[in-house]
């Protein structure tokens, strides 16, 4: 058995505090990113076989939301703690929605491109 294919749930960057935010890898090797917006934290993961850094909206399989009241956002452990939680438990995305928002998104950059021409 070849341990270089195995995860573990992983935080590589973390940012303590009332606008916590961070990033990491779940244990199926997914990235995900989180941020703290008034007293929710949001996790994002990402589709696993992205070829670029910074993921887009299109890269999203899965989103979570929880609330931070009951946490100590000063406390790296009982965020990483909670941002693990969200991510064993995102749901995911409907891919209508995440097709709808990037046909508007191609639709607006062609008309960008006839007005630039012009």
């Amino acid at each position: 058995m070849d341990t270089n294919d195995t995860h573990a749930f992983t935080v590589e960057d973390i940012t303590v505090g009332p606008f916590a935010h961070g990033f990491g890898r779940d244990a199926d090797g997914r990235p995900y990113a989180f941020r703290v917006v008034r007293r929710t934290l949001r996790v994002e993961v990402y589709r696993q076989d992205l070829d670029h850094t910074v993921p887009d909206q299109e890269d999203i399989v899965a989103l979570a939301d929880g609330s931070v009241t009951d946490i100590d956002l000063g406390d790296e452990r009982s965020i990483v703690g909670m941002v693990r939680d969200l991510v064993t438990s995102a749901e995911p995305v409907e891919r209508s929605v995440v097709s709808e928002s990037a046909t508007v998104r191609a639709f607006l950059s062609r008309i960008s491109s006839v007005i630039d021409a012009i």
